[in-house]
């Protein structure tokens, strides 16, 4: 793996992780009990996004550092993934 592609891989991860944990505990403004006029009564009412980046990021490099440590500890090399489909024959 080289620098673009370790970058690449992190915005993937990081964009994944994103969308996974915007979800987790959000009540909506019908919930909440208060929604906003010309707003969906199914919209957030607190977002609280400066904390869930932090935790995306922080999850996200985890993710990231392990596939890493995969790749450059040479579990899975190149010729695995190109002998990937003869393993189930």
């Amino acid at each position: 793996m080289n620098l673009t592609g370790g970058i690449v891989m992190y915005a993937i991860l990081w964009f994944l992780t994103l969308f996974i944990v915007v979800a987790i505990g959000q009540r909506s403004q019908q919930d909440a009990g208060y929604i906003v006029p010309g707003t969906h009564a199914g919209a957030p009412a607190d977002l609280n996004l400066k904390r869930k980046v932090l935790w995306t990021t922080l999850i996200a490099a985890v993710i990231w550092a392990v596939i890493a440590w995969v790749i450059f500890s040479g579990m899975i090399t190149r010729a695995d993934v190109a002998n990937f489909d003869r393993m189930f024959d």
